[in-house]
């Protein structure tokens, strides 16, 4: 076999894992949520439920999560609302305590110990049936509990997860981009859902049975690890589309970049702790749903530069490599204008979508390098956005 003939079967053979990942998986789990839906025995369910806000300074953002809980509908005596900080250094545990004559109950861990482990001891604290968890920055809508608890009406639902909408202020290209990705994360988990089970939720808004909640360790990214935690326990994570909240979007390519490497980094340790759950053999469509929404996505970085080097390669020889080599240029080019132009504060829509892109594959490199290293996230940082004066194009 020539060098040239290697070459093309390496740039082949990525493509081919670029175009699963990004449309041969999307088809294949749609079509089997279409062909072999599962159901969810929905009914009328109203268990006592506990509403934990775990967070770590938030005192700008947790008077307003308040206000917003006591909102929900749903019957006072049969609603817990528990705050777990993790040994906020800020105003956020002084603000909690005044709102204890309407309901609110503290818990706080000294030492802070990272999200994680705040919110297990927490749940042992806790008096709910269900517990709802969610981030000191997300907003409710009033209905989300009479939304998600029919699902466990169904004995096999183990966890609801609502719909996410994400909301950008400031029209910013890192917005734009991470709303984009998740409007395409949404259509997967509502087929994962009917197909299977959901392999992860929005760590802002799920639900889980309390006595199915096992203890996770503390660097563990606890939304994805619950479903397979629940999953080995035979039961299933659903999506509930009609429980929305909605949460600002990083707008800043910096801030972005910080979290997404956290959590893929958290990601790994998870997967490779449970790897067992990617044998077909063992997990059955769980696995498929594993290997290709996990290990294939986070594999993308890998075959972006086999194709760009394996076509750069061949390109001195063909011109239909060429214009291949020439393209991918173009779009990683329109990528570093994208972030030029962000890090100046001037809005440019047209590169928002290349931005994103590798930004959220840059990330991925770096999670799998820092999982390699041995560098594990337990503690969190929250990131806030500021509001800054910017020129939107």
């Amino acid at each position: 076999m020539t060098l040239g003939l290697f070459a093309q079967g390496i740039f082949w053979l990525s493509l081919l894992a670029l175009i699963y990942t990004y449309v041969g998986y999307p088809i294949i789990v749609y079509i089997v949520s279409i062909i072999f839906p599962k159901t969810i025995r929905k009914g009328a369910f109203e268990p006592r439920v506990t509403v934990l806000i775990t967070a770590y300074n938030e005192e700008e953002a947790i008077r307003s999560k308040l206000e917003n809980t006591l909102q929900i509908e749903y019957p006072a005596d049969k609603l817990e609302i528990l705050v777990a900080s993790d040994g906020s250094s800020d105003r956020t545990d002084e603000i909690v305590k005044e709102f204890e004559s309407k309901g609110v109950r503290l818990f706080r861990q000294e030492g802070r110990k990272g999200k994680t482990f705040t919110q297990n001891k927490a749940v042992e604290q806790s008096s709910g049936e269900i517990i709802l968890f969610s981030d000191a920055t997300t907003e409710y809508k009033p209905n989300v509990l009479r939304a998600i608890l029919p699902n466990f009406a169904d004995e096999e639902v183990g966890c609801a997860a609502g719909k996410l909408i994400y909301i950008d202020s400031s029209d910013s290209g890192v917005g734009k981009g991470a709303k984009s990705y998740w409007n395409y994360e949404t259509f997967l988990k509502k087929s994962e859902s009917r197909a299977c089970s959901l392999i992860g939720v929005s760590g802002c808004l799920y639900a889980v049975r309390k006595s199915a909640y096992e203890p996770m360790y503390p660097e563990a990214c606890s939304d994805f690890l619950i479903c397979t935690l629940l999953y080995k326990q035979g039961l299933r994570s659903v999506y509930e589309p009609s429980a929305v909240c909605t949460e600002e979007t990083n707008q800043r390519t910096d801030k972005e970049m910080k979290m997404r490497v956290r959590v893929i980094s958290q990601t790994f340790t998870d997967l490779w702790r449970n790897r067992r759950m990617m044998n077909p053999f063992h997990s059955g469509f769980y696995a498929i749903e594993l290997i290709s929404h996990k290990l294939f996505r986070y594999a993308v970085p890998v075959f972006l530069l086999l194709t760009l080097s394996t076509s750069a390669f061949m390109a001195f020889s063909s011109r239909a490599f060429a214009l291949i080599f020439g393209l991918q240029v173009v779009f990683y080019f329109a990528a570093l204008v994208g972030w030029i132009f962000e890090n100046r504060g001037v809005r440019l829509r047209v590169f928002a979508i290349p931005l994103y892109f590798v930004l959220a594959n840059l990330a991925s490199l770096l999670g799998f390098y820092k999982f390699l290293s041995g560098e594990r996230y337990a503690t969190w940082e929250p990131i806030r956005d500021k509001k800054e004066k910017e020129v939107s194009t």
